[in-house]
């Protein structure tokens, strides 16, 4: 297949009204990324492949997902819809430039997988014209159902248009199709709309592929695969499915789930070997977690990175720009964001550490915060190498503790601490004179700022 060229055309211009939702249809999340995420990470990558998508005409957020996700990518606007084939002829200028094979999706079947579109592409180097997919349905009702005469596909029959007996199938078109790129235009010129909306649909394809002596056939699918997102229920319905499936991946990886139906993950989690996850844990996106590190229960952890033999939890929540170097502990009811914490960072219990860097081996008491916020910016706090953070201390951001310096409990630190230094600043009195003073100096700051 690596010698033919493709091009998928991803249709995702449905304003998903039923969905109840301002967010466009194919932006909803299914594991952490957008329908269409999944879409364009299953459709063919490589030299060789290209990609369209059409979108529909207010649609800037969907074309701002598709240059961010595959950049390689053309955009399409269909400015009427008139149907399926009207859509993807949207995209002519792609189709012309004549690619062997030419697939067409849908950006709401987040299921979809690379292999059945590589299993759709295979009749087609063997000389068939039209591939469509198919499911068998537990219930058809409502599904065009695909008639078949031996190994060839003879017509797709909409329900309306059923007899009872063609009713009775149960193989039914799941509305993906793969075309010889050097026929497809044709195929597609000559589909009509003389029917009761006066449409442009991709079923009539098949019919037009047999007028013209050519082979139609079916590759069958399983009907998880080919979910279509219409109503928030079947957004829950694909996220069970999803979940299931990247449950099962990481414990086939080597993953020690405890208790898999209660762990969530996204789908770009990446796990190193020997990795343990409690029960109760929520993975975001943009998470990888090392070898031999330990998830506890009721943690919540986005957009960071887990070192070896690292511990979270229980009740730790790690926001984006969380680093975690090798063997770090973060306990119960730790709080962290655009923290990098090196190896052996202790930080067991009850602390905020944003906007940080932590060196090794240090220990951050109970009740720490890195005040990073001022009420106008945010602000870094560096700590070095073998530090000690009393418990309840305050480090006020911009701010520095040198590498072994001890800071006693119950601190509020305002000022840069030396290497192997003791600092204990407790004056309630200072504190406030010293806090009123920053406040106004950080307004001076700021309107300056917005004056230019």
């Amino acid at each position: 297949m690596t010698a033919r060229s493709s091009l998928t055309v991803v249709l995702a211009a449905g304003e998903g009204t039923r969905m109840r939702s301002s967010l466009p249809k194919v932006l909803h999340p299914v594991a952490g990324q957008s329908l269409l995420a999944h879409v364009l990470d299953a459709a063919p990558h490589g030299a060789g492949a290209s990609l369209a998508v059409v979108i529909g005409p207010d649609h800037k957020a969907v074309a701002d997902e598709v240059a961010r996700l595959r950049p390689d990518a053309a955009t399409f606007i269909q400015r009427e819809r008139l149907g399926t084939a009207h859509a993807v002829l949207a995209a002519r200028d792609a189709l012309a430039r004549g690619a062997d094979d030419l697939i067409v999706a849908f950006g709401d079947t987040p299921l979809i997988s690379a292999e059945t579109f590589a299993r759709m592409r295979a009749p087609l180097e063997q000389g068939a014209a039209l591939a469509v997919l198919g499911f068998r349905a537990a219930d058809p009702t409502g599904y065009g159902r695909l008639l078949i005469e031996g190994e060839h596909l003879v017509a797709i029959r909409e329900q309306a248009d059923a007899s009872a007996e063609e009713r009775k199938i149960t193989l039914c078109n799941a509305g993906v199709m793969a075309f010889d790129g050097r026929k497809a235009l044709a195929v597609l010129d000559r589909i009509g709309n003389a029917n009761s909306k006066g449409e442009y649909y991709l079923v009539d394809a098949v019919g037009i592929v047999r007028d013209m002596g050519l082979e139609a056939v079916v590759i069958e699918t399983s009907e998880d695969e080919v979910r279509g997102i219409n109503t928030k229920a079947q957004l829950a319905e694909a996220e069970a499915v999803m979940q299931a499936r990247l449950r099962k991946a990481a414990l086939d990886a080597g993953v020690t789930l405890i208790a898999p139906d209660t762990v969530h993950l996204a789908a770009d989690t990446k796990f190193g070997s020997d990795v343990t996850i409690e029960p109760f844990v929520v993975i975001g996106p943009g998470v990888t977690i090392a070898d031999g590190a330990l998830i506890h229960s009721f943690s919540h952890i986005v957009q960071a990175s887990i070192g070896k033999k690292a511990s979270v939890g229980p009740y730790a929540r790690l926001r984006p720009g969380t680093s975690l170097g090798d063997g770090a502990r973060i306990g119960n009811f730790v709080e962290t964001k655009a923290a990098i914490l090196e190896a052996g960072v202790k930080v067991n219990h009850l602390s905020y550490i944003g906007d940080a860097h932590v060196g090794a081996n240090s220990n951050i008491g109970a009740g720490t915060i890195t005040c990073n916020y001022d009420g106008f910016f945010k602000h870094k706090t560096t700590i070095g190498e073998g530090a000690f953070i009393g418990t309840n201390s305050s480090l006020v951001a911009p701010v520095k503790i040198g590498n072994g310096a001890y800071i006693g409990s119950g601190s509020v630190i305002t000022k840069d601490v030396p290497d192997d230094a003791m600092a204990v600043e407790r004056s309630p009195q200072n504190n406030r004179e010293g806090g009123a003073a920053r406040y106004r100096a950080m307004k001076l700051r700021a309107k300056a700022k917005k004056e230019g």
